[in-house]
């Protein structure tokens, strides 16, 4: 078994399957840090403090102090964020809301060692089709909705409803692995890339 190269502050399974990727080793060590928006701050700065104040609990809990990584995802509609679903109502006011329209999805993903601590930002716009009522609730019972950002999973079920998207296919999933491999470089971290 290949000795973990980093720390990854985070209990997503997807997050985990992009590292994998890349082939970069990790240990998961999911950590718990507020999420509440502070009053007059940007989504941009909003995610890209919760990224990085998960990386560095995710750091402040490491016995071994490899670097660690914390990433954070948010949609963006219309300048408001939408969350996790807090019930099905809520699933389902996010989905119809988001039916025909375009909206944007923030991740940042954030790396902190002994040394150092850095955080990208990536934003991609993602483009909806029109949704019908049966077709929201039909994939509310799914399950699929229940822990994502804006109810929906790009990589599951609501692929179908996706016209297109301008950006990062990994940063919508929640970990943009452009960003992810700069920081990984920065930080002395060598990913399976090709030399």
């Amino acid at each position: 078994m290949k000795q973990p190269q980093i720390i990854l502050a985070s209990a997503s399974p997807r997050r985990k399957q992009l590292l994998d990727q890349i082939a970069v080793s990790c240990q998961v060590m999911p950590v718990d840090v507020d999420e509440t928006v502070k009053a007059g701050e940007s989504a941009e700065d909003f995610v890209s403090r919760l990224a990085l104040e998960k990386a560095c609990a995710g750091y402040q809990r490491s016995e071994t102090k490899r670097p660690v990584l914390g990433s954070d995802t948010i949609v963006l509609l219309n300048k408001q964020i939408l969350g996790k679903p807090e019930n099905k109502a809520h699933a389902i006011q996010m989905l119809s809301a988001l039916s025909a329209h375009s909206h944007q999805v923030l991740t940042a993903v954030a790396m902190v060692s002994a040394e150092k601590q850095q955080c990208l930002l990536n934003i991609s716009n993602v483009y909806f089709r029109q949704l019908s009522k049966d077709e929201i609730q039909a994939y509310w019972e799914t399950g699929e909705p229940v822990d994502k950002a804006g109810a929906y999973a790009i990589q599951g079920l609501a692929a179908q409803f996706i016209e297109k998207i301008d950006g990062s296919y990994s940063g919508v999933m929640g970990l943009p692995l452009f960003e992810t491999a700069q920081l990984l470089k920065a930080f002395g971290v060598t990913s399976g890339q090709m030399s």
